[in-house]
């Protein structure tokens, strides 16, 4: 059966990215709804009505409305903005949080999807919390570097638009985030972390990394404890993208670390750096914050949902 799909917000940066992805399946069928009625309520409630799953790529308030449009009982929705993030009646989208997270989806009616940003802390440092590794009101500090389509239409043409646009922007230095909420849930965090972000002079791509300081914790890990316990944990997770790579205590840096290094894919790849001597370590992640960071994990959560292969239509 071919299943309908229509993506409310087709026209901003994540929605063109899924249609993208989409394009060409013989098993979908994608609803589409003429540019100069895009604001028009009725021809949006007309066509979310009519999917088998709507994919909403709007802002919070415009995400709520269109959930509101559905009169059915049988359109199931993908939300990408952060309106239903930590709502406990969505499943969250993030299919490699837990070993179970990708048949909550598969049979869920709603789903939130992750947001880029969140999804480094989560991998991370969801399975050192649940492994007694690291504890529940550990200081998290938490940063990253990712590319300015993260900012949506303004910012890319900003950046694209600027003759000397900045190299490296940190922001949100209120430290107030709205991804907070979301990391701190589902990481199994009681304690907010402290984010730091920073957009880079590059289209897409992100690396996120947490600093650890092991001192401070009552047993200490080494870092190949808290590998293993990476490896171990994403290992057990069936059809995953999430990968772990090899543990070297003596390196020094990685080309792994690029942030664009897995641009167009949906694969995330984390990384233990550590100093037992000194007892600190770095978890990091790199993933492509248009890939596994929003469209590609929306597409991925869409195959959950309808039952076929996971990888359709995403490159690893």
């Amino acid at each position: 059966m071919v299943a309908k799909i229509f993506i409310d917000g087709e026209a901003g940066t994540t929605g063109l990215q899924i249609r993208d992805r989409l394009a060409g399946r013989r098993d979908l069928e994608l609803l589409s709804i003429p540019a100069d009625r895009r604001k028009d309520i009725s021809a949006r409630a007309e066509l979310l009505n009519a999917a088998d799953v709507a994919i909403l790529c709007l802002p919070d308030d415009a995400a709520r409305e269109s959930v509101s449009l559905i009169t059915n009982s049988t359109t199931r929705v993908i939300d990408a903005s952060t309106a239903f993030r930590t709502d406990p009646e969505w499943a969250y989208g993030f299919a490699e949080m837990d070993k179970d997270q990708a048949d909550v989806i598969a049979n869920a009616r709603f789903v939130t999807n992750p947001g880029c940003w969140p999804q480094g802390l989560i991998a991370g440092l969801r399975p050192l919390v649940e492994a007694r590794l690291v504890p529940a009101d550990y200081p998290i500090s938490y940063h990253g570097v990712s590319g300015y389509t993260g900012g949506g239409k303004q910012m890319i043409a900003e950046y694209e638009g600027a003759a000397t646009p900045s190299q490296y922007m940190p922001y949100a230095l209120t430290f107030v985030h709205k991804h907070l909420p979301e990391m701190a849930f589902y990481a199994r965090l009681n304690r907010t972390p402290l984010f730091e972000p920073v957009v880079g002079n590059f289209a897409q791509g992100m690396t996120t990394t947490v600093p650890l300081h092991l001192d401070l914790l009552a047993e200490i890990p080494t870092g190949r404890d808290l590998h293993a316990a990476l490896a171990d944990y994403y290992a057990a997770i069936p059809d995953s993208f999430v990968q772990v790579a090899p543990f070297d205590p003596a390196q020094t840096k990685s080309a792994g670390l690029d942030p664009q290094v897995h641009n167009g894919t949906n694969t995330m790849t984390l990384h233990v750096f550590a100093n037992d001597d000194r007892q600190q370590a770095v978890i990091a992640a790199v993933y492509d914050n248009l890939g596994k960071g929003a469209s590609g994990a929306a597409v991925q959560n869409l195959n959950l949902m309808l039952g076929v292969d996971v990888a359709m239509g995403l490159a690893a």
